[in-house]
């Protein structure tokens, strides 16, 4: 049985819960989450993406 889940998700998930379970202030969630957004738009974005997905293929084990 596979399950699909979009990684946005998960993390969404991890970042609720580390607010309410850790105590993590929201804010500074607010602010992790705009400097990735700005990350995003630079010229490291494409590293990043690629070892995400490596990661992700590392972990469900489909990497070529």
């Amino acid at each position: 049985m596979t399950i699909t889940l979009p990684l946005v998700l998960v993390l969404g998930i991890g970042t609720t819960a580390a607010v309410k379970f850790l105590g993590i202030r929201l804010w500074v969630a607010a602010l992790i989450a705009l400097f990735g957004f700005y990350l995003a738009g630079t010229f490291i974005a494409p590293a990043i993406d690629g070892t995400t997905k490596s990661g992700v293929d590392m972990v469900n084990h489909t990497q070529k």
